[in-house]
């Protein structure tokens, strides 16, 4: 889901103390190309960006030696890609924090977000613009653990994923999920119409049909 977002919600940061080594670090790590600045009540206090290192060599100063504090530009919550994109090329920026009354920052716009929605403009986004994502669950053991972790982090939907989805174990497997969860979810797979009812009765918002030739899935 943080792959593609219209904002960022929940930016990586950093605070002033760190140094350019923790941050090339993480930037690298995370393949991001900035980074906010922070103070302990998450306040924005400035940006780290790729220009900002080009042409260190000290890397054990700290982050509030380099980063670009002065002049910050910010936008507000509510602040839509078409506006944050005339702010972007208005002052030549990359990143576009944004922040609450109190300058705590609540997320990030960047070039590239807005990039990948006129590069992809029929992507299937959710109401905040980050991609749809479903993933697979089994009906094994830790499944719910793995439900409850995809809930938590916004998955759309889930796919209860079996080579043979006409089982007492998969029709309790999403019964539970939709008894518990506010989740679409997909089950199968199946062949058969009666199957299919099944899965539906249980509650599936969707049934994969189509059952493989191996003696596994048959």
């Amino acid at each position: 889901k943080r792959s593609e977002s219209g904002m960022i919600v929940e930016p990586i940061t950093l605070p002033p103390d760190a140094t350019l080594a923790e941050a090339e670090e993480l930037m690298a790590r995370f393949k991001i190309s900035g980074v906010p600045i922070t103070d302990e009540r998450h306040r924005l206090v400035g940006i780290l960006t790729n220009r900002d290192l080009r042409f260190e060599t000290d890397y054990d100063r700290l982050i509030a030696e380099v980063m670009t504090s002065d002049g910050l530009v910010t936008a507000k919550a509510g602040t839509t890609l078409e506006q944050a994109q005339v702010v972007l090329g208005k002052h030549r920026i990359e990143k576009l924090p944004i922040v609450d009354d109190d300058f705590q920052l609540i997320g990030l716009i960047t070039v590239k977000d807005i990039e990948k929605k006129i590069q992809y403009p029929n992507a299937a986004k959710d109401e905040r613009g980050r991609l749809l994502v479903a993933a697979a669950v089994g009906v094994g053991s830790g499944v719910d653990d793995r439900v409850a972790a995809l809930v938590e982090r916004d998955v759309d939907v889930l796919v209860v994923d079996t080579a043979h989805g006409h089982s007492q174990d998969v029709i309790e497997m999403v019964s539970k999920i939709k008894a518990n969860y506010s989740v679409e979810v997909v089950a199968g797979n199946v062949a058969t119409a009666e199957a299919t009812r099944a899965l539906i009765d249980a509650g599936a918002d969707g049934v994969k049909v189509g059952i493989g030739p191996g003696s596994i899935c048959t």
